[in-house]
């Protein structure tokens, strides 16, 4: 059976754009691979945290998981600092990366520039983002477009230290949605939708409730022709509300256009709210259910130890490649 493995920061509640283009993959992937789900908290720190709301976000996050439809049984959930292993294969790939592609990372680029002081981690991260996953002998990463160069970047590295010293990794593929990879700002309908925005009538937190979801999507940025159709490039703001719909129905965008032919975007973006409030509903009951469940530490506890055990043979092999450690003789 092959092998999936992705992670998530644990930077603020999840959007629905996560879920449509990450946690929705997860689930329906699930039955048919090995999965490793990860709460990446140490790539979290690479900008500054409060603490108490890290920890705070790091429970959310795994409840979420779970409430998502992430099967304990069929897949490993887990937290990254509770597996050691990241950080030392992380540091190990660090010493082969170069320092002129890490600075190309779009990433890198985009939260650097005009700060004054800029964290080393900030700039290393996608090394330890390729230990994640070469831990685990991945084939399959499904992430969102923007998660692309550092994928590559991942497929790099591994054939470096394959070539370099032994072939101990698996050189994963990336996996991108046809439709929901990429949720935009309902605000700034060409910039994508981020837990992190300043302006929350941007995106709707997963665990807004019906009322507040409604308000966000009524308020949404769209056009003056007033007619829905797909026009990414001339209308980006109604062509993110039916994929938004699309994603979230499992209706075509073609469907949905015909559906709406005739009618405004009052009715429109109404059928867009209902859409969404029928996905998170479900979701928001059993998280309310788990957040401060023994069940929850009990399932982190487990995803940690079987983790670990996969990932400590991974570093054990790739230390022996390069030379690290010491030569027990025999007696």
């Amino acid at each position: 059976m092959k092998t999936i493995f992705s992670g998530i920061q644990p930077s603020g509640t999840l959007t629905i754009g996560n879920y449509l283009g990450a946690i929705q993959q997860f689930v329906q992937l699930q039955d048919d691979y090995q999965c490793y789900f990860c709460i990446v908290d140490e790539h979290a720190i690479t900008v500054p945290q409060d603490r108490l709301k890290l920890r705070q976000n790091i429970r959310s996050l795994a409840a979420l998981y779970l409430a998502s439809g992430i099967n304990p049984e069929d897949s490993t959930l887990f937290i990254q600092s509770e597996v050691p292993a990241h950080t030392q294969l992380g540091w190990m790939l660090q010493s082969i990366s170069y320092i002129g592609e890490l600075e190309r990372m779009t990433q890198y680029k985009d939260k650097s520039t005009g700060k004054e002081g800029v964290s080393s981690g900030l700039l290393t991260y996608p090394s330890l983002m390729a230990a994640d996953i070469l831990l685990y002998n991945t084939n399959l990463v499904p992430v969102g477009e923007d998660q692309k160069q550092h994928l590559e970047l991942t497929r790099n590295l591994a054939q470096r230290f394959n070539n370099r010293f032994n072939d101990i990794f698996t050189v994963p593929e990336v996996r991108i949605p046809k439709v929901g990879a990429r949720i935009m700002s309902l605000q700034e309908p060409t910039k994508k939708m981020s837990k992190s925005d300043e302006n929350e009538k941007g995106y709707i937190s997963m665990l807004d409730e019906p009322k507040k979801i409604e308000k966000k999507i009524k308020s949404a940025v769209t056009d003056s022709e007033g007619i829905v159709r797909f026009d990414k490039e001339n209308k980006p703001g109604v062509s993110n509300l039916l994929n938004i719909y699309s994603s979230c129905t499992g209706e075509s965008i073609e469907t949905l256009t015909a559906k709406y032919d005739g009618k405004g975007y009052g009715d429109f973006k109404q059928g867009v709210a209902s859409a969404v409030i029928g996905v998170l509903k479900p979701i928001q009951e059993k998280y309310a259910a788990l957040i401060d469940s023994d069940e929850l530490d009990d399932i982190l506890d487990a995803g940690a130890e079987k983790a670990s055990f996969t990932a400590n043979k991974t570093v054990a092999k790739a230390k022996k490649a390069m030379g690290l450690g010491r030569v027990i003789k025999k007696k």
